[in-house]
């Protein structure tokens, strides 16, 4: 049996979606008798003592994971040698498009909406010669599939586009579709449960596994915590995160007192259909079949028990 994992970008603190999915992805891998693992994905992302305020705070709702925090940025060697892998096998090429290049250019009939259309993927070599001296490539996947299908346990098969993705940017930082499937396939992940805004990009990192002689994860996309206005929950929305919640504050003209780590958690399971009281108590009860499909709608401030 292999591990699950969470994978926050430490961006700033970690807000009740963002628990919400944690508390999730630790109640499928030890359903399963899975190891967990906690990935810190600062490649792109990283606010300082953000990563301490994210462990901080899953720690204090419970949570436990298996060794120590892992950062994408300490995995470059990982990340090297499966680029060397595709290099060898002809599965990379050089892409000098920018965000208009791919807007404006001409589709063929068959390409699906949102799919690269393929600009720079059959240039001769004079041409990438040409560009190269323009501005610094990027590199992507030359997929000979054009959709993948793959499992999930809340959506079943879902099926979606594969299109020559990047894998590394043009500013030589490993891509996110490219560094997520390295880092499962070195840390043995073979479950990955995340937020259904990415359901998307399941078939891309699907096909990507298979290239680099792993197997498919499996998948459960969970839904989202959303605003009253049915937007993705955000710092912006109030105090939905520990460190706010933690504070006495006034919402329009009432007065909240601090709400702690234990209510928050079981506020979240309860969301869930699961017992609040402890984390062992939801892990008892828990059964993916029954968890909500549905977001939740945080429509009224968190106020304690």
């Amino acid at each position: 049996m292999g591990c699950g994992r969470y994978a926050p970008s430490p961006s700033g603190e970690l807000h009740l979606g963002n628990l919400r999915t944690a508390l999730l992805a630790w109640l499928f891998a030890r359903s399963t008798g899975r190891g967990f693992l906690l990935r810190v994905e600062d490649l792109d992302r990283a606010r300082a003592g953000a990563e301490e305020a994210q462990l901080r705070d899953l720690a204090a709702i419970g949570l436990t994971w298996d060794g120590v925090a892992e950062r994408q940025t300490d995995r470059a060697s990982g990340y090297a040698d499966a680029l060397d892998r595709l290099r060898a096998e002809g599965l990379l090429y050089e892409c000098f498009c920018t965000r208009r290049d791919i807007s404006e250019a001409p589709r063929a009939p068959h390409t699906p909406p949102g799919a690269y259309p393929g600009n720079c993927r059959d240039l001769s070599p004079g041409e990438r010669a040409a560009r190269r001296a323009e501005r610094p490539a990027a590199l992507r996947l030359r997929a000979d599939v054009v959709q993948l299908s793959v499992q999930d346990d809340l959506h079943g098969e879902y099926t979606g586009v594969v299109d020559d993705f990047v894998v590394l940017r043009n500013d030589g930082v490993p891509a996110y579709n490219f560094a997520v499937v390295v880092d499962d396939h070195l840390q043995g992940v073979d479950q990955v449960v995340r937020g259904d805004d990415l359901l998307s990009s399941a078939p891309r990192q699907a096909y990507l596994a298979t290239l680099l002689g792993a197997r498919a994860p499996q998948y459960a996309h969970v839904p989202l915590a959303l605003n009253a206005d049915g937007k993705r929950l955000a710092k912006r929305d109030g105090a939905v995160t520990l460190g706010d919640l933690s504070t006495t504050r006034v919402v329009d003209g009432v007065e909240h007192g601090p709400v702690g780590p234990d209510r928050v958690r079981g506020v979240l399971l309860e969301s869930l259909g699961l017992p609040g009281e402890s984390l062992a108590a939801a892990l008892e009860a828990f059964d993916p079949a029954a968890l909500p499909r549905e977001p939740w709608i945080l429509d009224s401030p968190l106020t304690g028990a």
